[in-house]
């Protein structure tokens, strides 16, 4: 028996020798990447989805697709980049407790549907309330991301020149993500008689692609996609 388990434990050192940091890090990278695909992707796959498939024109917001046959997609992509989020590590606790919140934020906003366009009961208004706030939430935590986390540098590194341009990528992106969150509670509070003559262009649709698109940017660029150190 010890000359077995010896033998075990030898092959269990050979497997994580094998591992290296390396590929852990390349790994990481790639899901980063994978992430920043999948928002670039969302709005142009559930509206052409939706319309090619379903002959669906353009919906009143990205979250009204929950209500057409582009429903999986939608809550698949929110469940993928939330589970993502929730294994990110931060550089400390704050930003470990906004990346599991931003985890929450995101699948709130799949399990609780926004209100449809049609006459809805109070309760299902309730529920499109409660979307409301998890959506806001999700966009904010992801312009901190942008904003406050992915800017930082070791304190014991000179940032790099592409350091540098990818700060002013993530600056931008959360300078951006933050005024479509802006618009959109503007939007949001206007009587019904101000955005009358605005539903038809689908402003609310729009704002929301800008700023999902954009976190896809910002978080295909943390994983060394564009402006990569050479």
């Amino acid at each position: 028996m010890p000359a077995k388990q010896s033998k075990q434990s030898r092959n269990a050192k050979m497997e994580a020798a094998s591992v290296s940091p390396d590929s852990l890090v390349i790994s990481y990278l790639v899901l980063r990447k994978a992430v920043g695909i999948v928002g670039i992707l969302l709005p142009f796959v559930v509206s052409l989805g939706g319309f090619i498939l379903f002959s669906k024109g353009i919906q009143s917001s990205i979250s009204s697709y929950y209500y057409t046959g582009m429903r999986d997609v939608f809550v698949g992509s929110l469940w993928t980049i939330g589970f993502f989020l929730y294994s990110y590590k931060g550089y400390d606790d704050i930003d470990n407790i906004v990346s599991n919140l931003a985890c929450v934020f995101a699948v709130g906003v799949s399990l609780f549907p926004t209100t449809p366009d049609d006459p809805a009961s109070l309760a299902v208004r309730i529920v499109g309330d409660v979307h409301l706030l998890f959506a806001s939430s999700f966009f904010l935590a992801l312009t901190y991301f942008s904003l406050f986390l992915f800017t930082r540098t070791d304190s014991n590194r000179h940032p790099t020149r592409e350091k540098r341009k990818r700060n002013i990528v993530y600056k931008t992106c959360a300078y951006v993500m933050f005024g479509c969150i802006l618009l959109m509670a503007i939007y949001h509070f206007l009587s019904n008689s101000a955005t009358s003559g605005l539903d038809v262009y689908k402003p609310v649709y729009w704002l929301e692609s800008l700023a999902i698109v954009t976190f896809g940017v910002s978080w295909f660029t943390k994983g060394g996609a564009i402006l990569a150190d050479k």
